[in-house]
């Protein structure tokens, strides 16, 4: 693996949509975002794409990646971060020279998640599953968010912990926040194990969104077996999985083509984030779908950790050695860049 590196102070970030952009209302809150950077001592360059949004799509594919692939060559750029995620990351990737990529951080998750989870497989390059711009707009950062700059600044071979969250967010509402922090945290943070004796997993770190990512299964960009091999040593994955919008029975299929095409052949377990999707169908629920994947699979099962759509959510690392551990009101999550 290749781990980039992100300093503490005096870094550029660069924001192009990769997949979805800002329509005109919603411009506001992108100056806003750079605002709060930039009072971080960090620079920003903004690309076009940012700043449009037709057919579900900031651009045309080619033109995002181009727009990525100039903003990941430039040596004044330490770090990209698109604005959020969207619904067609998918069609840059055949537009994207990944052998030309440098070890760069690219920062994000929703469909964002689908270039990252590319790059990784494709390159060996490590990439980060965390918070998108817009989720760093207001004056105070909570602690979880926060992290992600501490993640991004760790040094190969070095290590880094970030600890279970103590509230989170159920619905998003973006009209209403609090006048400091981004989010509005309603319910206590609790990560759960499907099995009671299994309270610690570790493994190689790799995963993203289950609605875009599951779309690149038999594709070259999610051949995860050569992934394993060629820059894993052979080490077993510890997957991670969020969902947006998805039923119990969507995310069961997509979980099961992800079984049966092997992805799950040589894993440590699998960590599913918290999540409002995952609405029972008649009467097969979300906990039914996890249950189902632990008896195919083998794998322990933890779930509702700081992972995805329903805010704070911990930054993690694809690639990168991670150990998970449950021990209540201190769980927490290591990781090593080896």
């Amino acid at each position: 693996m290749r781990y980039p590196f992100f300093g503490w102070t005096g870094q550029t970030i660069g924001i192009t949509a990769v997949s979805s952009g800002l329509p005109d209302a919603l411009h506001p809150l992108l100056e806003e975002a750079k605002s709060r950077l930039e009072d971080r001592q960090m620079q920003t360059v903004v690309g076009e794409t940012v700043w449009t949004q037709t057919k579900a799509e900031s651009a045309p594919g080619a033109v995002r990646a181009a727009e990525l692939m100039q903003m990941m060559q430039h040596p004044d750029i330490n770090a990209i971060i698109p604005p959020f995620g969207g619904e067609r990351a998918l069609d840059l990737l055949p537009h994207l020279a990944f052998s030309e990529l440098p070890v760069k951080w690219l920062l994000g998750y929703s469909d964002t998640s689908t270039v990252l989870f590319a790059i990784t497989v494709k390159t060996g390059i490590a990439t980060a599953h965390g918070p998108n711009l817009l989720e760093c707009r207001s004056e105070e950062w909570d602690e979880t968010t926060a992290a992600w700059r501490r993640v991004l600044a760790t040094p190969n071979d070095g290590s880094v912990t970030q600890w279970m969250s103590s509230k989170y967010q159920t619905n998003w509402d973006h009209d209403v926040r609090p006048e400091r922090y981004m989010f509005h945290f309603d319910q206590t943070t609790e990560w759960k194990t499907l099995d009671p004796s299994t309270k610690q997993v570790t493994g190689r770190l790799l995963g993203g969104c289950l609605e875009t990512i599951r779309h690149l299964i038999g594709t070259p960009y999610g051949d995860v077996r050569t992934f394993q091999t060629q820059h894993l040593a052979g080490e077993p994955i510890l997957w991670y999985f969020e969902a947006c919008q998805a039923s119990a029975t969507d995310l069961h299929r997509t979980l099961m083509q992800m079984y049966l095409a092997g992805w799950f052949n040589h894993a440590s377990g699998i960590l599913f984030g918290r999540t409002g999707a995952g609405k029972t169908v008649e009467d097969y629920t979300l906990l039914d779908v996890y249950t189902t994947i632990m008896k195919e699979t083998g794998l322990p099962i933890f779930y509702d950790l700081d992972i995805g759509h329903q805010p704070p959510q911990m930054t993690l690392v694809n690639g990168a050695t991670a150990t998970v551990t449950l021990q209540g009101k201190d769980s927490r999550l290591d990781m090593t860049f080896n």
